[in-house]
């Protein structure tokens, strides 16, 4: 059977969408699975090896996407986020049986619309996607290995001494990256950052701050406002693959949540994560695909006074934490 899976936005929301390929191809390993993302996420798509083929959605209309899609055959295309584009396409390119959360009008170019509610928060959205694909295959059973993402150990090691050797470091890494991105709405400012970093125990850690590609400003202030400090300024511009087998050599990842969040626990790296106060943003919706006793998730209060003591606890949590 041949079958699409599509997830065309941000790269957390992408990672939410890996564990249903994954159990599609557990269940049956003569699916072909094939993907069709946004172009940030091809490299990252490709390397899964429950992934058998990569569609990127660079076009600039439904009609050169199903044009795309023709070619492969699907038997089943499943929509785990909607939009009026991929849905057309689906259509236009005459996969049989259409699948996808009944919101939005674009459902009406579904064979199979699937009644949700995930604005009620009962569950995480990597699990929202995994029951769209039990709709069609209600036998799949919603377990899998941990980490989802492996990458040949040697590679790993490889990377990291080539990192480890560039920047002179002799010690185990606690990451920092305080930039925002995907659904995240809850931070702490980079002033903080630089409070928490200061809580590391440095004779153990080396700490490490780490920015997207879109973040040199961001990175400037850092490096101005830490003069003194013991830190490894970072800029990832080698994709998301390089930066994939890095963080799966670190520590802990400590960060708002945002798609290198997902990233990094995608890979088995425990997570600090700050969520925002309200259930939307929440951890019980963007729980990471990983071993839930790797994640440390704070829901920052919006009270000021219960903000502070939460800001008390995140130090003491970074000062205690333990070389794994």
């Amino acid at each position: 059977m041949n079958i699409l899976i599509i997830r065309t936005d941000k790269l957390g929301d992408f990672i939410t969408a890996l564990p249903t390929c994954k159990l599609l191809k557990q269940y049956n390993p003569n699916f072909k699975i094939t993907v069709c993302v946004a172009t940030l996420n091809k490299d990252l798509a490709q390397s899964c090896d429950f992934i058998d083929a990569v569609i990127v959605d660079d076009t600039p209309s439904a009609f050169a996407l199903a044009k795309k899609f023709r070619p492969h055959q699907f038997d089943i295309a499943i929509a785990l986020f909607s939009n009026t584009k991929v849905a057309l396409a689906g259509w236009l390119a005459r996969v049989p049986k259409r699948i996808a959360p009944a919101t939005k009008l674009a459902q009406i170019f579904y064979t199979h619309r699937v009644t949700q509610r995930r604005s009620e928060v009962k569950m995480a959205e990597y699990e929202y996607n995994i029951e769209l694909a039990r709709s069609q295959f209600p036998q799949i059973k919603p377990d899998f290995e941990k980490p989802l993402l492996r990458f040949n150990p040697k590679e790993i090691e490889k990377s990291y001494q080539k990192f480890c050797k560039k920047h002179a470091i002799t010690k185990p890494i606690i990451t920092f990256h305080a930039g925002f991105g995907g659904s995240s709405d809850a931070n702490w400012t980079l002033d903080e950052y630089l409070e928490l970093i200061q809580s590391v125990d440095t004779k153990k850690f080396q700490v490490l701050m780490t920015f997207g590609p879109d973040e040199d400003a961001l990175k400037k202030e850092a490096i101005q406002k830490a003069s003194g400090l013991d830190i490894i300024f970072y800029s990832s511009q080698e994709g998301l693959v390089h930066f994939a087998k890095l963080l799966a050599s670190f520590q802990l990842f400590v960060s708002t949540s945002t798609g290198t969040y997902h990233l990094a626990a995608l890979v088995g790296t425990p997570t600090m994560t700050f969520f925002a106060d309200s259930l939307f943003a929440s951890v019980k919706r963007w729980k990471a695909v990983s071993n839930e006793a790797l994640q440390h998730p704070y829901m920052l209060s919006s009270d000021r006074k219960r903000r502070q003591e939460q800001f008390q606890e995140v130090k003491k949590a970074l000062n205690d934490y333990p070389i794994l």
